[in-house]
């Protein structure tokens, strides 16, 4: 449904650190680089990160979240584990999500602007 989506950040250096780290066990490379923009995707740009003068303010009771698919259990774990290392809050340790469904395997962060992102992997059935 989305071509891509953009995130406004205050420090593009931090986010730079960050993605860079959180994104990579997942197969996302930045792919674009700039002073004021860096966008990551496998293939093509679908995150584009700007600094700007006045980012969204972070609510976590918001709802707003972002999703990515990850290849396999140990991409997620990977991404939980970098990100944090890299800066971000965990909002919730790898696993499986029941109440989102029996193979729903994901972990939760909080970047460094405080966004709210998953990784997410479909185990299938065994």
């Amino acid at each position: 449904m989305f071509d891509h989506v953009s995130i406004g950040v205050k420090d593009l250096d931090r986010a730079r650190r960050f993605y860079d780290a959180a994104l990579a066990p997942l197969g996302y490379e930045r792919l674009s680089n700039s002073d004021t923009m860096i966008g990551y995707g496998p293939e093509r740009v679908g995150l584009w990160v700007m600094q700007v003068e006045q980012p969204v303010l972070a609510d976590l009771r918001s709802g707003l979240h972002f999703c990515f698919v990850a290849p396999d259990e140990a991409a997620v774990d990977a991404f939980h584990a970098a990100a944090v290392a890299s800066g971000g809050t965990d909002n919730g340790e790898p696993g499986i999500r029941p109440d989102y469904g029996q193979f729903y395997y994901a972990a939760f962060i909080i970047d460094p602007d405080g966004y709210r992102l998953e990784a997410y992997f479909h185990k299938g059935e065994l």
